[in-house]
């Protein structure tokens, strides 16, 4: 009995499958050579403040903008008003990779644009 040929649809779909699988593993060898192991570098940007049915919620977006994975991020909000007075908030996000993005949001109960928001330090993890 012989073996029955292949016709060139299968080794099309063959020569794709090869093509990806390499272009695969050579992206992904490449990626880790070229990973210097550097920290996470991670930023906060606070928004302008929105009127909501509890309070004042301000936009907060967290950036990482180094070469590691920053996880269990902790960024604390301040709001300090002019009568001495202060709230804070803190936002948490459980993973953050390498020169990514997320967003946020933060609650007061007086209005933010009655007073000075400040970030404090920023606090993560490195797996």
């Amino acid at each position: 009995m012989t073996k029955p040929e292949k016709n060139a649809l299968e080794w099309t779909v063959f020569a794709i499958g090869l093509v990806l699988v390499l272009a695969t593993l050579g992206y992904l060898s490449r990626e880790s050579a070229l990973d210097d192991g550097g920290p996470p570098d991670v930023v906060a940007r606070l928004g302008g403040a929105r009127l909501s049915k509890n309070g004042y919620l301000v936009p907060v977006e967290v950036a990482n903008e180094g070469e590691g994975t920053a996880e269990d991020v902790v960024v604390p909000i301040a709001l300090e008003l002019p009568d001495g007075t202060r709230e804070e908030a803190e936002l948490s996000i459980a993973f953050l990779p390498r020169d990514s993005k997320r967003n946020g949001w933060v609650s007061f109960r007086t209005d933010p644009r009655r007073g000075t928001l400040s970030l404090g330090a920023i606090a993560f993890e490195v797996p």
